[in-house]
């Protein structure tokens, strides 16, 4: 395929990563396909199979363009990408978790705390800096970077009318670096966001019945040979006037063409949240308890009554982890003194842990 000879092979047993070529180019290793993304995605993050799938492939394009153009901004257009879906569904985790894999540097930043502010240019500035410094003051590397804005739905302009001026001129703030130009920082040192990939995430609480209002592509006239799951797949998406109706300008959805649905978590994926992952709260518990000689067996049904609060609070995985280390938090107080100790047992939220003393 076309491009592919500037990709060099990589060596066995290296982890799937960006390597660097032609004057900091990024280049993906040969082997980090979108569905190795997802793979890998799959370790840390429950559920969201439809999400993973979309940012995998928006991330796996945005740096094959990169490594294939070579920096020849008129050639290709920047897709950033517009991640929706309630609180507590794996947002911030998602692209955590994708830049870790990838070994670029990442930040987050908070569209409120930007509204906030009388110098919005600035606050951008200082969430660039950020980025310079999980680059380590490498330039060449922070370009290549990812920056996640969160709550990017408080940015809509349909509030009360001081909020509706500080929100669009949040969005006008943005347009410009996300679309991609030199900024210049501290020092006189210039960074350029062309190749930064911007992900925007929000709730968009009252998107849904937005989306129900609007007319699908029910008109387009189709054949049996036409595929019926292409034009389900359409009509479910969110489209940008869905967005301009919302309060988001249309310049500003323009930069944000690839969206991704993250979908209300389950009772059974919150469990999982918590045991299943290579990096889960249940699993970090585990090795600490070992780490003072002691098993530590949770039952199944503490973590289904952990997640019916969880679902109580309406806070999605949020509330697991401090839910999780309320139940922990008086046993692991008693437990490194007391040496005797082998095995602790519970088996219900609601009733106190079983402390199997040695023989």
């Amino acid at each position: 395929m076309p491009g592919q000879r500037s990709i060099p092979p990589r060596r066995p047993g290296k982890p799937a990563e960006i390597t660097h070529r032609n004057r900091g180019t990024a280049l993906l290793a040969r082997e980090t396909t979108p569905s190795a993304i997802v793979r890998y995605l799959d370790q840390y993050v429950i559920g969201q199979e439809d999400a993973k799938k979309v940012l995998a492939v928006a991330v796996y394009s945005h740096y094959r363009k990169i490594a294939t153009f070579h920096g020849d901004r008129e050639s290709i257009a920047k897709s950033n990408i517009l991640l929706v879906g309630p609180s507590g569904t794996g947002k911030t985790l998602l692209c955590d978790t994708l830049s870790r894999m990838l070994k670029v540097p990442f930040v987050t930043a908070d569209a409120t705390s930007l509204a906030q502010t009388k110098y919005v240019n600035e606050e951008i500035e200082a969430v660039l800096l950020r980025l310079l410094d999980k680059a380590d003051g490498n330039i060449e590397d922070a370009q290549h970077g990812i920056i996640f804005i969160d709550e990017i739905d408080k940015l809509k302009t349909s509030n009360a009318q001081a909020r509706a001026i500080s929100g669009e001129s949040v969005q006008h703030a943005l347009l410009k670096i996300m679309e991609g130009s030199p900024v210049k920082l501290k020092d006189n040192c210039y960074i350029d966001t062309g190749n930064i990939l911007f992900i925007c995430g929000g709730a968009f609480v009252g998107l849904e019945n937005i989306m129900s209002k609007t007319h699908g592509f029910g008109f387009i006239a189709t054949s049996g040979d036409d595929n019926q799951n292409i034009l389900d797949r359409l009509n479910k998406r969110v489209k940008p006037t869905d967005l301009f109706e919302f309060g988001l300008i249309p310049e500003f959805t323009g930069r944000l063409p690839i969206i991704a649905n993250l979908h209300p978590l389950t009772k059974a994926m919150l469990v999982s949240i918590m045991s299943v992952p290579r990096n889960s709260i249940y699993r970090q518990y585990v090795e600490i308890f070992r780490g003072e000689g002691v098993e530590l067996r949770i039952g199944p049904r503490v973590f289904e009554q952990i997640a019916e609060i969880a679902i109580e609070y309406k806070t999605g995985a949020r509330s697991l982890r401090g839910i999780f280390e309320e139940l922990i938090t008086p046993i692991l107080y008693i437990v490194p003194d007391n040496h005797d100790i082998a095995r602790v047992e519970i088996t219900s939220l609601f009733e106190d842990a079983r402390l199997v003393r040695r023989a």
